[in-house]
């Protein structure tokens, strides 16, 4: 049992294997956030303190007692208005004041109209807190995942009155800590070079990241963490939150005047304002929140297994991933039917089985300049079309893909001349472009209608295994404030639409490679291209971020040519491919363009791959270093039976000893096999002592030991 109410129907407590998460109503009615951390077992109101602070307001019906004010206690889903000048949780024009109203509990989870949302064996606590003068009612909605120490958090939000009401701010998480001691994690980045770890200690006022591009963008990411000072990988208190969603976001967090801290999560409130009419209802996005006394590494888990097991559907979810071959570095524009086949005939003698069709079938398109949204075959470049060359690639035992990118149009296409309107553009002035092209207005239905009807078409013409579905810009030019997260509504209604007809076909997420790198394209798209940087040695640094929340099985991981199109930097063929199968095994090159030792190495890693494939993406995952700080990238996968360590030395020194590895997740007392060298050592050998690494010669020299547990 994970959730027990007490006191009357007063009390909530949600307990899940390890933490414990408390909420009363107190004397006015307001929902009090009580406690969340390890199991207590208790209740933590004693910990509650009323105290006269200076220029803190009290409500009216608190009387004369001073020592009552929303401005210093801690509340589960705070409103403006009511004198708690902290940020809120929800704004609407006039203010809100929120009490209690009732609970329900929902055996299983609860679907969210239009949103993505966790599935799976849970039980959801549902607390409805009204405002009986404005007429509105929120129901706050708790999913207790009870072996993974995870809660999923969203509201609903209803008018009741016969007004309606104007909405400022609606965010799918708040979070009340009692001392502001913490340091705050999170991660930043750019175009090629996202999710970088960033680690502080927070300040007295606000601090926040955040989006306002119309998606959860390169430069942050929806995903926080709050950590003790002294918490690593394996020890120490932290808590994770991360955003089921692909717009604009807001994690906004506040250190006030007694160094109590307040986090509130959502969608960004400089991007959103809706109007909620009499009877409507509005629902926030899905948070996911989770805590772990057990460091960094205990937390990242419980996020691993809740996507793949409660987040990513369909036949993808779980299923071994084809290795594919993407065209775009291996020919850019540059391509016609006989030039992809020989491409594709290499590739499928070194155990490819899936080439990928990218950027530049359709239209006129031999450059990005113009015919996004054209989206027809150019028979100049397949004279067969998308069904001959499927078929051409199907004789030669690959499966074909093909990229896309919906979302956008050209001006220099036949659809922006049919339908200009159809673009998110200012009124009164010209649109601002981005990679020389426009934004469909998925907000509108008959975009939606048209694309679904557009792409199935193109679906159904031929046998196509995949879509790399890619959007390469961000979003601005918003008409009003219900545009941008209609425009997310729209886009998950399509991409809804079209999952559920295509079943068969695998859908990979991209935005510039990681722009839109979220739980909630992970809701319809089970692996998301990581980075548009191939570069072995900046991905290192890319897909260790990425793994704070993300697992191995969502990340999108290539082996690209040398010298890099990113970087310029060489690096061995080796090295490339121990990273690239740090995720889902693709390669960005020309196959024809290597020599029979590079290709004989390519099949190698491919054979290798598979065979380690549900290990690496089932198992758990360990961070064995930080590569940003480190001259070493060292990760490992772990299913109990076998362990797979795999990383780079970054720059060789001479006369140097090697360094060791410990290694994490063995039994102490359980015998080790280690496959490279026929090594029988105990875990507690491994794990204390550590595992020297091989002897390294040039820089940028990747390794790969394989250990078995002994019977």
């Amino acid at each position: 049992m994970s959730l027990f109410i007490e006191n009357y129907g007063k009390l909530f407590r949600l307990v899940t294997a390890h933490t414990e998460y408390q909420m009363s109503v107190d004397l006015h009615g307001v929902l009090r956030h009580l406690w969340y951390g390890q199991k207590v077992g208790v209740p933590m109101d004693y910990l509650q303190e009323g105290q006269d602070v200076g220029f803190s307001g009290s409500p009216y019906d608190a009387g004369n007692d001073r020592t009552y004010s929303l401005d210093t206690a801690a509340q589960e889903y705070p409103a403006d208005g009511t004198g708690d000048y902290r940020i809120p949780a929800i704004k609407a024009k006039g203010g809100i004041d929120l009490r209690f109203s009732k609970y329900s509990v929902v055996k299983g989870t609860v679907t969210i109209p239009g949103l993505p949302a966790a599935f799976g064996n849970a039980e959801t606590l549902e607390i409805t807190l009204i405002d009986d003068s404005a007429k509105i009612a929120i129901t706050l909605r708790y999913g207790i995942f009870e072996d993974l120490d995870l809660i999923t958090r969203s509201a609903e939000i209803a008018n009741y009155g016969d007004s309606e009401i104007i909405l400022e701010k609606a965010a799918s998480l708040s979070l009340d800590m009692p001392s502001g001691d913490w340091d705050w994690i999170h991660f930043p980045g750019r175009h090629m070079m996202e999710r970088q770890p960033s680690r502080a200690p927070l300040f007295e006022g606000i601090q926040e990241s955040g989006s306002t591009r119309g998606t959860s963008s390169h430069q942050q990411n929806p995903a926080f963490i709050f950590c003790e000072k002294n918490c690593t990988e394996t020890a120490g208190f932290c808590i994770g939150g991360m955003l089921l969603y692909s717009g604009s976001f807001q994690t906004a967090i506040e250190k006030d005047q007694l160094e109590q801290v307040r986090l509130t999560m959502g969608i960004h409130p400089d991007l959103f304002r809706w109007t909620l009419k009499s009877g409507e209802r509005f629902y926030t996005p899905q948070a996911a929140m989770s805590s772990s006394a057990d460091g960094f590494e205990k937390l990242s888990h419980n996020f691993h297994c809740f996507i793949r097991e409660h987040v990513t559907r369909g036949k993808f979810s779980a299923a071994p991933r084809p290795v594919l071959l993407n065209s775009w570095e291996a020919a850019y524009f540059d391509f016609d039917e006989e030039k992809l086949l020989s491409i594709a005939k290499d590739a499928a003698s070194l155990g490819v089985e899936l080439f990928v069709l990218d950027d530049g079938w359709f239209g006129k398109r031999n450059d990005d300049c113009s015919s996004l949204g054209d989206w027809f075959v150019n028979r100049d470049k397949l004279p067969h079309g998308l069904d001959g060359l499927a078929k051409s690639l199907n004789a030669i035992g690959l499966k074909m893909g093909l990229w896309f990118e919906p979302e956008c149009v050209s001006e220099e296409s036949e659809l922006y001349r049919k339908h200009l309107d159809w673009v998110i553009a200012p009124k009164k002035r010209k649109p601002v472009r981005g990679r020389y092209q426009l934004v469909l207005d998925l907000s509108r239905k008959e975009v939606e209608s048209y694309l679904f009807d557009t792409l199935s078409a193109i679906l159904s013409s031929a046998n196509i295994a995949y879509v790399k579905w890619d959007m390469n810009r961000s979003i601005c030019d918003f008409k009003n404030g219900e545009q941008p997260h209609r425009y997310i509504l729209g886009l998950y209604s399509l991409l809804e639409r079209l999952t559920a007809a295509f079943p068969e076909v695998l859908f990979e997420g991209c935005s510039g490679g990681g722009g839109r790198f979220d739980a909630g394209m992970l809701y319809y798209t089970p692996q998301i291209w990581c980075s548009d940087d191939t570069d072995a040695v900046e991905r290192t640094k890319i897909q260790f971020g990425t793994s704070f929340f993300y697992p191995v099985s969502s990340i999108g991981s290539h082996v690209s040519a040398v010298p890099n199109h990113q970087t310029g930097r060489v690096t061995p063929l080796e090295t490339r491919g121990v990273v690239a199968t740090a995720g889902c095994l693709g390669y960005e090159l020309d196959p024809r363009m290597l020599s029979e030792d590079e290709k004989n190495i390519v099949r190698a890693q491919i054979k290798h791959y598979k065979s380690l494939e549900s290990l690496i993406h089932g198992g758990k995952y360990y961070r064995l270093t930080d590569p940003t700080k480190y001259n070493v990238a060292a990760w490992m996968f772990a299913d109990g039976k076998q362990f797979l360590v795999q990383g780079v030395q970054f720059h060789t020194m001479p006369n140097a000893l090697r360094k060791t590895l410990r290694l994490r997740g063995l039994e102490a007392e359980a015998h080790y096999r280690v496959a490279e060298t026929g090594q029988i050592l105990t875990g507690s050998a491994l794990m204390c002592g550590g595992l020297p690494l091989p002897r390294a010669w040039g820089d940028f020299n990747a390794f790969e030991i394989l250990l078995t547990k002994e019977a």
